[in-house]
């Protein structure tokens, strides 16, 4: 007679790994079903982790997790065809314990995770794509995986932004281009010194580093370094189906971006060792499907947990906290034996207490603000133009900064529009 779980958790992410670390530490028999030859083989994020959710998780994770480096600085740079204006901001507070947010790479990190899972008594199946689900007659009862039926009370749908579970079990209506990104994302091997010394680092310190501009060509989206130990995760996100209406690849945007010369210089030397690609949902709470029904809830990247605002874009904070949360639902569930859509309804209040559904909540209109083509055109050209002007000495009578800021907007942005735009990041951030 086949084992029957207690719960089936499909996907070895963030939101899996927590999810079955989190059952299993409370008893319950967990089984975790990852498609890829070992946990991280196939997940792909930016490389920055924000928030306090691990440290929830671990007290002290930095002593054990394979971190890369912590955030000690973050950067943000407008750059149009020859040129870049950037602002920084950094805090002695982002350097000390439990880190406001550090730079891990996937394959280290979630088999670390994993193996935290593993410890805590799940049982980790990897190499196991989960085909399909289990019916009795309308409630979910396990899944098919391998040409085999695994039986469990609930399975948690953690598989990702193409979710076929959550599609199978009929919770999702079909994703829109418009409300995906495409990232893609190179890890480029830099010798520690060159690279501590080309970002003026020391020690365990590290960078955020985002960017927007004119290597979009006006599509949605933007760039991002993050800096690891002796390499760097360089990548770009950009609208789907923007890149599906111009016919451009995310790949080409990249390469643009590499070769601007505020960037080409960071990279020089470098050896490229990784590529990876991802679809990342950003519409944030407009794109939520429905979260549970009977013996099945979404975490994760598959309940389009990613919060995207033009100056942030995180998930694997969302991932660990909407983890944590379908968890518990499924262990309320279990002391009372009754895994019904009813009794998991206390999922999404549990998610309410969490920063996760009040976050979407607060910046839902970003995702229509971040649609606006003058942010990745007009305005770094604008900002870029008047510093130009202000740092030039030519010799001649300088000018109030008001007139130069009347010059460099001629025939770039009408002043009704800059209105138009403040008003909207008002209401959007």
């Amino acid at each position: 007679m086949k084992q029957r779980f207690d719960a089936i958790v499909v996907g070895a992410g963030p939101a899996g790994c927590t999810c079955g670390y989190s059952l299993a530490k409370a008893g319950l028999e967990t089984l975790i079903v990852e498609r890829g030859k070992f946990a991280g083989a196939k997940n792909m994020w930016g490389g920055a982790f924000y928030g306090p959710t691990l440290f929830q998780l671990f007290p002290r994770f930095w002593e054990e997790a394979p971190i890369e480096r912590y955030i000690h600085r973050h950067r943000f740079s407008l750059l149009t065809q020859d040129s870049s204006l950037s602002a920084e901001f950094t805090t002695k507070k982002f350097g000390e314990p439990p880190y406001n947010g550090f730079s891990v790479l996937r394959a280290k990190f979630d088999h670390w995770f994993a193996s935290k899972a593993e410890q805590a008594g799940a049982i980790i199946a990897t190499g196991l794509q989960a085909e399909d689900l289990l019916w009795d007659r309308n409630t979910v009862a396990g899944i098919k995986a391998g040409g085999d039926e695994l039986p469990a009370s609930v399975v948690i749908a953690c598989d990702g932004v193409n979710s076929d579970l959550t599609d199978k079990a009929g919770l999702r209506g079909k994703l829109l281009p418009r409300d995906i990104k495409q990232g893609v994302k190179e890890v480029i091997q830099i010798p520690r010194h060159l690279l501590e010394q080309r970002f003026n680092l020391s020690g365990e310190e590290g960078i955020a580093w985002e960017f927007i501009g004119s290597f979009t060509r006006g599509i949605p989206g933007g760039a991002f370094i993050y800096t690891n130990k002796e390499s760097l995760s360089v990548g770009i996100v950009a609208q789907l189906s923007a890149l599906c209406e111009k016919k451009i690849g995310a790949n080409d945007l990249l390469e643009n971006f590499k070769q601007h010369p505020s960037v080409a210089a960071l990279l020089a030397g470098g050896n490229l060792v990784e590529y990876s690609a991802h679809l990342i949902p950003t519409s944030g709470k407009a794109m939520i499907p429905t979260l549970y029904s009977d013996g099945f809830l979404v975490a994760g990247d598959a309940a389009s947990f990613v919060l995207a605002t033009g100056l942030t874009l995180e998930g694997a904070n969302f991932a660990i906290a909407s983890g944590t949360a379908a968890a518990e639902a499924v262990i309320r569930a279990k002391q009372k034996r009754d895994f019904s859509r009813k009794s998991l309804s206390c999922y999404p209040e549990l998610l309410k207490q969490s920063f996760v559904l009040k976050d979407l909540k607060t910046f839902k209109k970003a995702s229509l603000f971040l649609e606006n083509s003058r942010i990745y055109s007009q305005y770094p050209e604008l900002a870029c133009d008047l510093a130009n002007k202000i740092f030039t000495n030519d010799g001649k009578p300088k000018k109030k900064i008001w007139k130069l800021l009347k010059n460099s907007m001629k025939d770039r942005v009408a002043f009704s529009e800059i209105l138009r735009d403040l008003i909207q990041i008002k209401r959007a951030l």
